[in-house]
């Protein structure tokens, strides 16, 4: 053993006051040093406190050391060098079964610690524990915007055309789930203030509205719609042609020219389902039918498809019904293919808006003839785009979109709106205005006569374009500019140019009585003559009837077929707009 004893004695729990310590010190006898405090013991007898002093009360020990107790305290009567060591080393030697200590140092850790980190360390906590534990925020929905965008399943749906329609049976509808907005946004009526120079102006809403609201009633309208099957409707005399062909000015001779007709058509059907002009890339004629189209109109796909499949329709023959269903079935989803890879633009290249009027009108009376769902998107397309084509400014429509109109160009678009509606689709009441606004600035003599971009030069085929419009747009049939321009054109008759008799054919028919007699003995001698006969072309038209305007040298051979069969559906393509009306009350501005 060490002859030195190192004092070191544990740090008491708590502060004491050493004043029990300071009369050892005062006596001379050595002491533990200041730095050395004894490790904490049980209240002991403290000494009796001179005269006129006050007793100091000993603190409390954590653990019992009398001994230590009594030797620090009391004053030592004589030197004892190694007094204050021995007590400090029997202090030091107190086993550590001391429990209050141990409970101090469970907390001692905060009771250590200053207030101003113990305040700290608790907004610390808080601030955390609000980081965490956050109120849930409603999330602001953005504005519900309304769209017509494509699906991308459309085109997918059109291949079916090909793919699953039977070639030879009827095909049962197909019922397809519509698409309900979760939301239905009621908006008011609002008066929209435009400027009439505004190039860009164009429609922004389409409403569903009777055609001919301008002056003709809803019954009117509903003469020439007619329900799909039926016999006073503007397709139901499709399904009956025969009998319809007798009572209206028709028979056997005119329904066998027209099944030639269409028999020489579809032996001219390309591959891809389409039709061309050229007879050449044609792969079952090879060129052995004259009369092309020129190269310009070659590459119309849209023109010629259309104008080959209006003729199967105008007969009552669809993908559905009728002799030709494959046919049909080809081309109405060559022309719809076509109308959605466009998003509603159903021509190509060498097409135009006259090209778009015609597919207009096919895809729309394919439509209403077979309420095919699937026919509805690519259909509405069509007439959409023909709507945002038209010219905002003049009303009219030409070769390009928004380009001031001519009325050749205006009856093809206008009678694919037409159609539209007969179709139930969505036609925008404010294009059908903006068209008479057309109407109104092409014409002479108070609307009997109509030039092409305006009123400086009528002509007899524009004529009977703008008068045919006037009719499907609400002009009474005795209104006398009307009367007078039928009169005029009845005189002269046929003339052999099919742009020409195609429209004054159906005007006549329309007005019915001795003035369509007159008109459909001489229509029906003229084509019924110039028909061919021979090789390849049999069943065709073109000599005889491809005189005055450039349709016939443009369109070619497909073209004039196309015409002079359509002419001689007449008898039940349309029925008549004014059959059944009374004149005097039901048009009556």
């Amino acid at each position: 053993m060490s002859s030195r004893i190192d004092p070191q004695v544990p740090k008491p729990s708590s502060p004491q006051r050493p004043t029990a310590a300071k009369p050892a010190a005062a006596a001379g006898t050595p002491a533990t040093p200041a730095t050395a405090k004894p490790r904490p013991a049980q209240p002991a007898a403290a000494p009796k406190p001179a005269e006129g002093q006050k007793p100091t009360t000993a603190q409390p020990a954590a653990a019992p050391a009398p001994v230590a107790a009594q030797a620090k305290a009391a004053p030592a009567p004589s030197p004892a060098p190694v007094a204050a060591p021995v007590a400090a080393q029997a202090a030091a030697s107190v086993p550590d079964e001391a429990a209050p200590e141990t409970e101090h140092r469970g907390n001692g850790f905060l009771k250590a610690m200053p207030a101003w980190a113990v305040s700290m360390l608790v907004h610390v906590v808080a601030l955390l524990g609000m980081a965490i534990i956050r109120p849930s925020v409603e999330q602001k929905q953005p504005p519900r915007v309304i769209t017509s965008v494509p699906s991308p399943d459309v085109e997918e749906t059109f291949e079916e055309l090909e793919d699953e329609l039977p070639l030879e049976n009827p095909i049962e509808t197909t019922t397809t789930e519509a698409v309900v907005p979760q939301e239905m946004t009621v908006v008011q009526e609002v008066q929209v203030v435009s400027d009439a120079a505004d190039i860009d102006a164009a429609p922004a809403t389409f409403e569903l509205t009777d055609f001919g609201a301008e002056t003709a009633p809803a019954s009117d309208m509903l003469s020439t719609l007619g329900a799909v099957g039926g016999t006073a409707g503007g397709f139901g005399g499709r399904t009956n042609s025969a009998a319809m062909a007798a009572a209206n000015g028709g028979g056997k001779d005119t329904e066998a020219a027209v099944d030639r007709a269409l028999r020489w058509m579809a032996q001219h059907q390309m591959p891809d389902g389409g039709w061309s002009f050229d007879f050449q890339a044609c792969p079952s004629c090879q060129g052995r039918c004259t009369h092309s189209g020129d190269k310009g109109r070659a590459a119309d796909r849209c023109a010629a498809t259309s104008l080959a499949l209006l003729p199967f329709l105008g007969r009552g023959y669809t993908h559905r019904e009728g002799p030709y269903k494959r046919e049909v079935e080809n081309g109405i989803a060559f022309l719809a293919a076509m109308t959605i890879k466009g998003k509603g633009k159903s021509y190509g290249a060498g097409g135009s808006l006259y090209s778009q009027g015609l597919a207009g009108i096919a895809l729309s009376e394919s439509y209403a003839m077979t309420q095919d769902n699937r026919l509805g998107m690519p259909a509405q397309l069509a007439i959409n785009f023909i709507m945002e084509a038209q010219d905002p400014v003049g009303g009219g429509w030409r070769y390009s979109p928004r380009q001031p109109g001519d009325t050749s160009a205006v009856g093809w678009c206008v009678m694919a709106l037409k159609s539209g509606d007969m179709a139930h689709l969505q036609v925008n009441r404010l294009t059908v205005m903006k068209t008479i606004e057309f109407l109104n600035s092409v014409q002479s003599d108070d609307g009997a006569g109509y030039g092409y971009t305006d009123n400086s030069r009528s002509s007899p085929t524009l004529s009977a374009v703008g008068l045919l419009l006037r009719m499907y747009l609400g002009w009474k049939k005795d209104n006398p500019a009307l009367v007078r321009g039928i009169e005029r054109l009845a005189k002269a008759g046929p003339t052999g140019n099919l742009y020409h008799d195609y429209y004054a054919t159906q005007l006549m028919h329309h007005m019915e009585g001795e003035v369509w007699s007159t008109w459909n003995a001489k229509m029906k001698k003229m084509l019924l003559e110039n028909q061919s006969t021979k090789g390849h072309e049999s069943g065709s038209w073109f000599e005889g009837v491809s005189g005055g305007g450039h349709a016939a040298e443009a369109g070619g051979r497909l073209y004039t077929t196309s015409m002079a069969t359509m002419m001689l559906e007449v008898y039940y393509r349309h029925q008549p707009l004014y059959r059944g009306q009374s004149v005097e009350k039901e048009f009556k501005e």
